[in-house]
């Protein structure tokens, strides 16, 4: 019973995906719009700094910011009562 159930998932998935690819239609991208003014094109290096590395700058300045203000590590401070320490040393 789960291979037919199985089976059907896939059909379904795969004819969804069918149908989206069919009704999109990539030929609309070549005509330009009214008031459309596109810009010059990013060259590689200027791909890669905005798409790459500006977000990876942007998550080390916040992880960052987190580990140098994190003020919680004085809150977790795991104290032994003198007693329990000498009973554990003395076993």
């Amino acid at each position: 019973m789960d291979k037919k159930n199985a089976l059907r998932a896939g059909a379904l998935a795969a004819g969804t995906t069918l149908m989206m690819l069919l009704m999109t239609s990539p030929a609309l991208a070549l005509t330009r719009d009214d008031g459309d003014d596109p810009g010059s094109g990013l060259s590689v290096i200027e791909t890669l700094g905005l798409f790459v590395a500006a977000p990876l700058v942007i998550f080390g300045v916040i992880a960052g910011l987190v580990l140098v203000l994190d003020k919680s590590h004085a809150d977790h401070r795991v104290s032994v009562p003198k007693s329990k320490a000498k009973a554990k040393a003395n076993a």
